[in-house]
């Protein structure tokens, strides 16, 4: 069982150019958007949050349940769901404006217990840094760690939501003792500071930074250092490509057995490979359509298994 732990909510996805183009209302959150991918893939897997009672929070419990995923961890509220208004740049990458004050997912608490057969735990996005939810997440990623079970971070910034970018920064760098796996992008890269192979020595065993069409490079904290190109497809937008390269990440290391820091480190040159070059034809389904891949389709395996990854 792999659990995603974090937020729920609606993209409202411009149909057009303009600040007044039409917007069509579609599922997704970072942590969301993964938990789903990872049941398109056929990986056992649970989504933690709380999530609204309203027509919307139907909706995306409805499409996990539809794609395999254990409910059972989310806590409901009454409070609305948060919406994320999307805007699109010429090639396809999105920016957001988001309507967050009073919503549900931000009233998380820590539960008393993660589901039965948990192996991993992936956390990210608004989920930390929107209080009281976020001091909840970050002491259940604490928790998970301390209990010797993997954990998976994609911090996935959201700058107009940091008020005090300098204590952002620091509570990253706070996380990293409990981290097993970090992923970023190029550009959270950028915003956070530092470099790989700082984090590493902080305590990941992996770090994973995604360059859009230029590809993927893990470091590891032997010294390794693996890269694979990105796959050439028509972008329609970006929106859910980081959260579906999570998925693959953490689906391929459970194909592999390979949740624990020692079978990330036994990887080696051909496991990194395999397991980028998955996440990156992974990544290219989701730009091929608009809107993230929870709403529109996403990455699958037939029967839970996933060729790309050599699954036996």
């Amino acid at each position: 069982m792999i659990v995603v732990a974090g937020e729920a909510l609606i993209d409202l996805v411009p149909q057009g150019t303009g600040a007044l183009a039409a917007l069509r209302p579609a599922l997704g959150g970072g942590p969301y958007n993964t938990a789903v991918a990872l049941g398109r893939l056929g990986s056992p897997a649970a989504f933690c949050s709380r999530v609204s009672r309203d027509a919307f929070g139907e909706a995306l419990l409805g499409r996990l349940r539809e794609t395999g995923v254990d409910v059972s961890p989310v806590q409901r509220g009454t409070e609305p769901t948060t919406l994320a208004v999307a805007s699109l740049d010429t090639d396809g990458s999105a920016a957001y404006s988001f309507y967050v004050e009073g919503t549900a997912d931000r009233l998380f608490t820590v539960p008393a217990a993660l589901p039965p057969g948990t192996r991993a735990v992936s956390f990210g996005t608004c989920s930390l840094v929107l209080e009281p939810g976020a001091s909840a997440y970050e002491e259940l990623l604490r928790e998970t760690a301390a209990r010797g079970v993997f954990t998976a971070l994609d911090p996935n910034i959201r700058a107009g939501l940091i008020p005090d970018p300098d204590a952002y920064r620091e509570r990253f760098r706070s996380w990293l003792p409990s981290v097993s796996l970090l992923k970023l992008s190029a550009e959270d890269a950028e915003w956070l500071g530092g470099t790989p192979r700082e984090w590493l020595a902080a305590g990941p065993a992996a770090v994973v930074v995604t360059r859009g069409g230029a590809g993927l490079t893990a470091y590891t904290g032997d010294g390794g250092e693996y890269t694979v190109p990105g796959e050439q497809v028509e972008v329609v937008d970006t929106i859910g490509a980081g959260d579906t390269v999570n998925a693959a990440l953490l689906h391929g290391l459970a194909a592999r057995d390979a949740l624990d820091a020692p079978a990330v480190a036994a990887l080696g040159r051909e496991g990194w490979t395999g397991l980028l070059g998955f996440a990156a034809r992974a990544a290219a389904v989701t730009c091929s359509r608009a809107g993230a891949g929870a709403d529109r389709g996403g990455p699958r395996a037939t029967s839970g298994t996933c060729r790309d990854c050599r699954t036996p």
